[in-house]
């Protein structure tokens, strides 16, 4: 997913009644990423906003249960703004306020697919890459883009489950499984992209063979698709070691490093923050054996 570096629009659609204090650095006194008020705004069409809010809070809700907050880096508000084209992204603004800036583009009332778009775009902002200097970089973006991407097909069966057990729109309980369904499409079609890549034989050979590629098409389109099965796999086998991704990219040079550093650096921001290092041990093993 791209993200653009612009100055803010002002508007909104719908807005929470909730005012919040932020330093400059963008975090709120007692606000996590977990707790920080959602806004909607933008051009939802034939969804009404207040239905998104509920989506995406549980969206956030589910995906974010159990994770430990622990970076210095989060938002003190989340936007969620839908546009009628254009890929969803981050909008990198400059104007010093701590919003962490969400763009989707759904259709009415398509659940699914708002789910799965927030969720990827809410790894971004976990993974500390919401404010202005959060520009994509190579050759380690394609790593990101993996761990978010996973992030939000892990959060989408979650919300699936949710969803059935205590629907957020009642008598909607059916829903969970269209959710599941979607889920499941994401991960046939990266399945057969990594079966073609040669990823189902082993990943250190797959980032052997792809690395070149990889280092100059960082895009969740791009060969990192042939990954995501695996990269899935990690992340719903130890839920524990989700508190890592809280931990990336807080050094000057973010994605812009090889990865045998990108990795290093990723550990020691783990031990900086408290947070379980497993996580980039475990991506380092899978990808450099």
């Amino acid at each position: 997913m791209r993200r653009r570096t612009l100055l803010p629009l002002v508007g909104s659609a719908s807005v929470l009644g909730v005012r919040f204090g932020v330093d400059a650095e963008g975090m709120a006194d007692g606000t996590t990423l977990s707790s920080a008020p959602i806004e909607v705004t933008g051009d939802w069409a034939g969804s009404l906003p207040r239905s998104a809010l509920t989506v995406v809070s549980r969206m956030r809700e589910v995906s974010l249960a159990g994770v430990r907050l622990l970076s210095d880096r989060q938002p003190g508000a989340l936007r969620v703004e839908n546009r009628t084209s254009g890929p969803p992204h981050i909008w990198l603004h400059f104007d010093g306020t701590p919003i962490a800036w969400i763009v989707v583009d759904i259709g009415p009332r398509d659940w699914s697919k708002l789910a799965y778009q927030f969720g990827h775009e809410l790894g971004h902002v976990l993974a500390n890459s919401w404010g202005p200097d959060a520009k994509p970089r190579n050759p380690c973006q394609w790593l990101e883009e993996a761990l978010v991407e996973s992030f939000s097909i892990r959060g989408l069966g979650l919300l699936a489950d949710s969803w059935e057990r205590d629907p957020p729109f009642p008598g909607n309980a059916a829903f969970g499984a269209a959710i599941r369904g979607y889920r499941e499409d994401l991960l046939t079609r990266y399945r057969a992209v990594a079966a073609d890549q040669g990823a189902d034989r082993g990943m250190v050979a797959w980032f052997a063979a792809q690395r070149a590629a990889l280092e100059t098409n960082g895009a969740v389109g791009g060969p990192a698709r042939g990954a995501m099965p695996a990269v899935v796999g990690e992340l719903e086998g130890d839920p524990a070691a989700l508190d890592g991704l809280c931990a990336l990219n807080r050094w000057p040079g973010r994605t812009g490093v090889a990865m045998e550093e990108y990795l290093r650096l990723w550990k020691k921001s783990c031990a900086d923050l408290g947070v379980s290092q497993r996580l980039p041990i475990r991506v380092r093993k899978l990808l450099l054996g």
